[in-house]
């Protein structure tokens, strides 16, 4: 339902005030004793007078007032839609403002199919990609049989860089994808504590151990599969560096969550530190990876227009820094 026309509404009040506004005036003037002797009057007005032309003053304020409120009413729900509370602008609004609401719902609506295209592309072209490496893995093993172990070797090389990249461009897309996709809440110590209870199981050969320190309440404004993502990369590559401890901790600074993975390893030269960040840039190739688990977390998390960056640890090694929108579980 529209409400009535913004001109209308604050002409009315308008009209009032101007109306009150006069009265007074001519009631202030004809009390003043020189227009009164060029009048050969007496004040026209009285108390009663001047009480109910305030009155009409203050009704004009409050109808003006009260016209301008929707206006005040579109900011807030676009603030909300840019924060991602709510999916589309919702709200009764005047004559005037309707349409442009209306064209700004079907704008968000055009996105959200255009986003849920594209990844749907990006799948098929996953998915079609497929059966060729799998060929090409059959056919290394082919060479391999017949003693040609270093061809081989570097075909599965590639074979795995293009599934790696494969898998980094469907994080990217989906992220995109879900970021269309507001008012969703995840909690942060669900998806942390079943990744490192999977890690420790990996990693129990070397008495890995991690330690959490996330309240429950916090939550991350987004997907579980990219918190899962994120959470995962550093989790992972957290416990591939530490010596012995990993430490998870979270907080919230505003309306962003904020969470810290610390290893006690060998730790990030400074210099090394934005380089790193980049895709495929690894600061030991003897380490296990690809390089490009930071780089999925980076471009996930400027996705949903948070950050991440790279310092020391109070244990000696790491920390990495990620800072998400996020809110609180009721």
């Amino acid at each position: 339902m529209r409400l009535v026309s913004l001109k209308a509404r604050i002409l009315f009040g308008a009209t009032l005030w101007t109306i009150g506004h006069f009265v007074i005036t001519v009631i202030f003037l004809a009390k003043s004793s020189f227009v009164a002797r060029l009048l050969h009057s007496t004040a026209p007005g009285s108390a009663a007078t001047a009480v109910l032309a305030g009155l009409c003053m203050y009704v004009g304020y409050l109808q003006v007032r009260r016209g301008m409120s929707p206006i005040d009413q579109l900011r807030n729900r676009l603030a909300a839609v840019h924060k991602g509370v709510d999916a589309r602008v919702g709200g009764a609004y005047p004559a005037e403002v309707q349409p442009v609401v209306d064209e700004l719902n079907a704008l968000l609506d055009e996105r959200e199919r255009r986003v849920a295209r594209a990844v749907a592309k990006a799948g098929d072209l996953a998915h079609g990609l497929k059966t060729p490496l799998a060929v090409l893995a059959h056919e290394a093993q082919q060479v391999r049989a017949v003693g040609h172990g270093r061809l081989a070797a570097g075909i599965d090389q590639q074979i795995d860089r293009m599934r790696r990249q494969i898998d980094y461009h469907l994080a990217r897309a989906r992220s995109a994808a879900s970021s269309a996709s507001p008012g969703v809440r995840v909690s942060i110590a669900a998806s942390a504590e079943g990744i490192a209870r999977v890690l420790e199981r990996l990693h129990s050969g070397r008495g890995m151990l991690i330690v959490m320190d996330t309240p429950a309440s916090h939550a991350f404004s987004g997907q579980r599969e990219d918190l899962d993502e994120m959470l995962g990369n550093l989790l992972d590559n957290a416990c591939k560096w530490a010596r012995s401890s990993v430490k998870l901790t979270c907080s919230k600074e505003g309306e962003q969550v904020v969470i810290v993975v610390d290893d006690d390893g060998p730790g990030i030269e400074p210099s090394m530190r934005e380089a790193i960040m980049q895709r495929g840039v690894r600061t030991d190739e003897a380490a296990p990876g690809s390089g490009l688990g930071l780089a999925i977390v980076r471009d996930i998390a400027e996705i949903y227009r948070g950050s991440i960056s790279l310092e020391a640890s109070p244990m000696g090694g790491a920390r990495a820094r990620l800072s998400l929108p996020g809110q609180d579980l009721v």
